[in-house]
């Protein structure tokens, strides 16, 4: 005789077959799940944070929701699972890496760690701020370098600012917002002359996206014994941006040093065991690269259409100029139900734009053509 159901086993197999309802199945055979209608399930089309839309992955839900039963267990031994899964894809061992809650964790640590007591920053500007406005509020002083005129991280202005209070160097590649990355034997040769001096952080939370065959990761570095450290998140390709995971790569002493600074534990259960499906999951992975890239090639043309100059992406954003101030468009589009980057001075009338789903893309498309209609294009 089949006994009844208890209510957590009800719970877990209801959602399980939620779950499993939208669950669609792409050319290549990788499963996802069906995001919601933007007209239909959302008040807004957000496409002003860099998010995923597609995540995330089937395996990695459901191995969330095998977690519930764990929610009231202490996450330390699945910290040690997901950085020997790290490590062993890197050629590295667990204690070159450190986990946190996103990789913005990962750089509040390293902003505290060379920023205390007189210590400095180098950074490019404008590039991902998480760092420099955290190293800010305890009192660090920031170095600002400008791009280049071609939106290009300066490496060399960079190297002749460093003074000897510069105690960290700030590198995002591929770069926030522009979505340009640094060939990677011209960013080799930069961290390994500037870490004989001091410590040299490159985010590389988009290199999951990049195709471009002259970018390279500075792992290497990491193996190599250099001052690097390397950060990446869960947030991007793997869609996992409200869980908060993401992870730093460096030198053990370095690890130990960051983690003085760490808030505790402070990736829960239901994110660690996202992560590790997440991680091994090759074909979503593989899936949201070619939805990333086909919704990035739509846009080009979209722009390409309305004369609109942009530069070539290695992300999932596009930056492009509009020939207005980036507020007042945020507003229009808004208005239209769509929402867009804020400004990234001095850029102020180019415009940062994520990639989104194709529905969402057409309709960004819709209302901005609408919007660009009101006034000189520029």
């Amino acid at each position: 005789m089949k006994l009844p159901m208890n209510r957590r086993q009800w719970l877990k197999v209801s959602a399980v077959a939620a779950a499993s309802l939208a669950v669609r199945r792409d050319v290549s055979g990788a499963e996802w799940i069906a995001p919601p209608s933007p007209e239909r399930d959302q008040p807004f089309i957000r496409l002003h944070s860099n998010e995923n839309p597609y995540g995330p992955s089937r395996r990695a839900r459901c191995a969330m929701i095998t977690a519930f039963d764990e929610g009231c267990r202490y996450p330390s031994g699945h910290y040690e699972e997901l950085k020997r899964l790290i490590a062993e894809k890197e050629g590295v061992s667990p204690d070159h890496v450190i986990l946190g809650a996103g990789s913005h964790e990962i750089l509040r640590m390293a902003g505290v760690a060379y920023g205390l007591e007189g210590g400095e920053v180098l950074t490019a500007y404008p590039t991902y701020e998480g760092l420099e406005h955290y190293a800010r509020t305890i009192g660090a002083y920031v170095h600002r370098v400008p791009l280049t005129a071609d939106f290009q991280i300066d490496l060399d202005a960079m190297d002749r600012r460093i003074t000897q209070a510069v105690r960290l160097v700030f590198v995002c590649n591929p770069n926030n917002p522009t979505g340009r990355i640094l060939p990677g034997d011209q960013l080799r040769e930069f961290c390994r002359a500037i870490s004989r001096r001091t410590v040299v952080l490159v985010d590389e939370a988009y290199h999951d996206y990049v195709q471009a065959r002259e970018y390279a990761s500075m792992i290497d570095l990491v193996r190599e014994g250099y001052n690097v450290i390397v950060s990446r998140t869960f947030s991007k390709i793997h869609a996992l941006a409200g869980l908060r995971v993401g992870y730093g790569l460096a030198r053990p002493d370095i690890i130990a040093r960051l983690g003085q600074f760490r808030t505790n534990h402070s990736v829960n259960i239901l994110g660690l065991r996202a992560a590790i499906a997440s991680y091994q999951d090759a074909s979503f992975q593989d899936f949201s690269r070619r939805k990333n890239a086909e919704a990035r090639t739509y846009l080009y043309r979209v722009l390409g259409e309305l004369g609109r100059r942009y530069i070539p992406s290695q992300t999932n954003f596009v930056f492009f100029h509009l020939g207005r101030e980036v507020t007042a468009f945020r507003q229009a589009m808004k208005e239209h139900g769509v929402l867009v980057g804020r400004p990234f001075p001095p850029y102020t009338n180019w415009c940062r734009l994520s990639l989104g789903t194709m529905e969402e893309m057409e309709l960004f498309a819709q209302a901005f053509r609408k919007v660009m209609g009101r006034g000189a294009a520029g």
